[in-house]
């Protein structure tokens, strides 16, 4: 799995790389099936006074992509609230592939 972090207006410090890692295993502990991520860490224009940090994500599972993005005062809030997200819509991807496969097996058993 490939991760990469960039900036939009915001430099990428260690400790924040360290966090977004951390909090990712999370993703990767649910579904180990990913190909890459990509996250986006950025300041908004300052003519929006509330939610101005915004943290963006792309993974590229086998045949997906997901796309998830969060906004906050905070831009740890904002990793955290993207994570929360992003594990849903994995784990719901994950549920729709299993669902899938058995079918797929009871429908071969009932046809014989």
């Amino acid at each position: 799995m490939n991760l990469m972090i960039t900036g939009h207006h915001l430099e990428i410090t260690s400790a924040l790389r360290a966090y977004v890692e951390d909090k990712l295993e999370r993703v990767v502990r649910h579904f180990d099936q990913i190909i890459d991520i990509a996250v986006v860490l950025g300041v908004e224009r300052p003519s929006e006074k509330d939610k101005r940090q915004r943290a963006e994500v792309n993974v590229r599972l086998k045949g997906n992509v997901i796309h998830v993005e969060n906004y906050a005062d905070d831009l740890y809030a904002a990793i955290d609230g993207l994570v929360d997200k992003l594990d849903r819509q994995v784990v719901r991807h994950k549920e729709k592939i299993q669902s899938h496969q058995h079918e797929a097996a009871k429908r071969v058993s009932s046809e014989l």
